[in-house]
């Protein structure tokens, strides 16, 4: 179970348990649907990670909702944009797509709209990690909030070298995650795809951007 759920986990439990001394199973039953559902959502399962050093790995689980060219609007630069839409259904620990040096963090308070839109990822709150790996390619990960979504954790820093494939983050009941790649790279998802954090691959990188210095 992800660190991050044990309160919620425990409140949601005990408030079963409690309807349950008190008024019986079947008053309670709705408040053990709902100790179900949090357990689900803060479930935090291993993962055997994808191999491949030019390997982009998945961050979040759920399904891809855009594949395409677009402008970074972090380092402002031509770039291949991946965009993964995680329901309240799909687990929701996020892990670095790249090994490397974080360079920046961005941190943008914002609105709450729908995260499957594509307006949320300029609009919504989100959380963005510039990193440049051993190779020189810059790759930006973006935690982007969603429609219930009222909590993004991120627990890396500007300056810290990192492993791909680390668990970095959380993002608390419905978000989506963005990955902005050099334009020389290829991805290896397509739109709708349903793919896993670490375990698959989302993109392969085919060298260093030199636009970006």
């Amino acid at each position: 179970m992800a660190r991050e759920g044990w309160g919620h986990i425990t409140l949601a439990v005990a408030a079963a348990v409690l309807a349950t001394g008190l008024w019986g199973i079947f008053v309670a039953a709705p408040l053990w649907l709902f100790a179900i559902f949090v357990l689900q959502f803060f479930r935090d399962p291993r993962r055997v990670l994808a191999e491949g050093e030019d390997a982009v790995l998945c961050p979040a689980d759920g399904r891809v909702i855009a594949v395409g060219p677009v402008e970074d609007p972090y380092l402002k630069r031509a770039a291949i944009k991946c965009s993964i839409f995680m329901n309240v259904f799909n687990v929701h620990s996020n892990r670095l797509p790249v090994a490397g040096r974080v360079r920046r963090r961005w941190y943008n308070p914002g609105r709450f709209v729908n995260a499957a839109l594509d307006k949320a990822s300029e609009h919504n709150e989100r959380n963005a990690l510039w990193i440049t790996t051993a190779g020189g390619d810059d790759v930006v990960v973006v935690q982007v909030a969603g429609l219930i979504a009222r909590r993004i954790l991120c627990y890396v820093g500007e300056g810290e070298v990192v492993e791909r494939g680390r668990r970095y983050g959380f993002i608390r009941f419905g978000s989506r995650v963005d990955v902005y790649l050099p334009p020389s790279a290829h991805p290896e998802v397509a739109l709708g795809d349903k793919v896993k954090a670490g375990s698959q691959i989302l993109a392969r990188l085919a060298g260093p951007d030199p636009r970006v210095q």
